[in-house]
Formats: C-alpha cells, sequence, structure tokens
C-alpha cells in the first residue's frame, strides 16, 4: 500500500431480513430496525439498517484490503445517513499515509450516492 491507492471496492446489498438477524446477533431490537410499520410511524421510509452493520462493512473492506482482521488496528467512523435494508451499500477506501508499517486509510460508506458513513479512518499494518 502506498499514498494515494485506492482499496478494492466493496459492494454489498443486505437482504430484507438482515436487520431482524441483526437484531438477534446484536441484541439491539430497536423497532425502527425491526417493525416496518413502527419505522414509518415514526417518519423513517421504513426499516433502516443497524449503524453498527454498516460500520461493519466498513471494517470488512479494511480487513480485505490488508489480508485479514488481524490487520486493522483502529477504525473511527461518523455514521451520517440511514442505511436500507435491499439497497447496495458501496465502501470506498483511498491510502492517505504510510509510516512505520501502518497504512492510514480514509474511507467511506454509500447508498444511492448519499453517504451513509463518511470521515471514517482506519489504522492497517501493511508489509
Amino acid at each position: 500500500m502506498r499514498p494515494g491507492d485506492e482499496l478494492d471496492v466493496l459492494k454489498v446489498t443486505p437482504d430484507k431480513y438482515l436487520t431482524v438477524r441483526y437484531a438477534g446477533a446484536s441484541g439491539d431490537f430497536n423497532p425502527i430496525h425491526i417493525d416496518e410499520d413502527f419505522a414509518r410511524q415514526v417518519g423513517l421510509p421504513g426499516r433502516i439498517l443497524h449503524g453498527l452493520y454498516s460500520m461493519a462493512q466498513v471494517a470488512r473492506a479494511q480487513t480485505d484490503a490488508a489480508g485479514g482482521p488481524h490487520a486493522l488496528r483502529r477504525l473511527s467512523v461518523q455514521f451520517r445517513g440511514m442505511g436500507l435494508p435491499e439497497h447496495e451499500l458501496t465502501v470506498t477506501g483511498t491510502v492517505r499515509e504510510v509510516a512505520d508499517g501502518v497504512a492510514l486509510v480514509e474511507t467511506t460508506a454509500e447508498q444511492a450516492g448519499k453517504a451513509i458513513i463518511r470521515n471514517a479512518e482506519a489504522e492497517l499494518l501493511v508489509d
């Protein structure tokens, strides 16, 4: 990895049941994630993805690029929008700098051209 390198783009489309499964796995049963009618009643377009699911996809893109989870030293994100099931999520990243065997990567996650995670930064161990 060198400054200016772009990470491979990660694209994933969460299926319509992902929020229910993720609620069970994470213990976050907030009805905005699992109840379509409730989510609409509070002004949302429908059930929304858990922010931590979106963050996990950002982490996945980093670890894929660096050769495994052992390489991810730090991840910082800002949640900036709502992710929706059945809409493609795209994670991109660019290496900002490399020093002392650690790459600093700026990364974002978008759906339909809108950032749902931005100003994210990862530190990756590199060879």
